[in-house]
């Protein structure tokens, strides 16, 4: 009777709390990823598509958020012609992302913090290549929108081509390990 008690309580808390969360769907026609990637010799930017994600609020308060990119979509926007569809396909393949065996990359955040009115900090566990690591960063909510800056160390999921931590003599065809995601969503 007593564990009776304490699991009809644990639920009651529960759909108090679900009762009070909202999910808020993200437009993914309207939210936007860029990316920026660094070499020695300069940088390579473009885009990539959000497949679908959910911003939870409580009250006016982020407690949740889970998103799904569409790893196929990886697109250079410095480029054109053959020099974009070379960088393309270089990215999706094994080298880098391998998008025919991971069409997709997750984030869910874990724990949030609110830092100053509207702006929280955040610890997230981001999956790329099937590896799945922590990842921090500040989300900034604005009426229906959030923004944020991540940067992600790429050789934590296994992408190491063009490393300079993995392989030495590579020079001016170093890349650099991070690579910067600048995210405004819509919702």
């Amino acid at each position: 009777m007593k564990n009776f008690k304490s699991i009809a309580l644990a639920l009651v808390a529960f759909v108090s709390f679900a009762a009070n969360a909202q999910s808020k769907k993200v437009d993914v026609s309207k939210s936007k990823i860029n990316w920026v990637g660094k070499k020695v010799t300069g940088a390579h930017e473009g885009t990539i598509a959000l497949k679908e994600g959910a911003i939870v609020f409580k009250g006016k308060k982020v407690v949740n958020g889970n998103f799904t990119v569409d790893m196929t979509t990886i697109n250079t926007t410095d480029l054109e012609g053959k020099g974009k569809a070379n960088l393309d396909g270089h990215l999706k393949s094994d080298d880098f992302f391998g998008v025919e065996k991971f069409p997709t990359a997750t984030l869910v955040f874990k724990t949030i913090g609110e830092k100053s009115n509207g702006v929280y900090a955040v610890t997230a566990d981001l999956t790329i290549k099937g590896i799945t690591n922590p990842i921090k960063f500040e989300l900034t909510v604005d009426g229906n929108t959030a923004s944020t800056t991540l940067k992600v160390d790429r050789t934590k999921y296994d992408i190491k081509y063009g490393s300079g931590s993995f392989f030495s003599d590579l020079g001016d065809k170093t890349i650099y390990d991070d690579f910067e995601l600048t995210v405004k969503l819509v919702f």
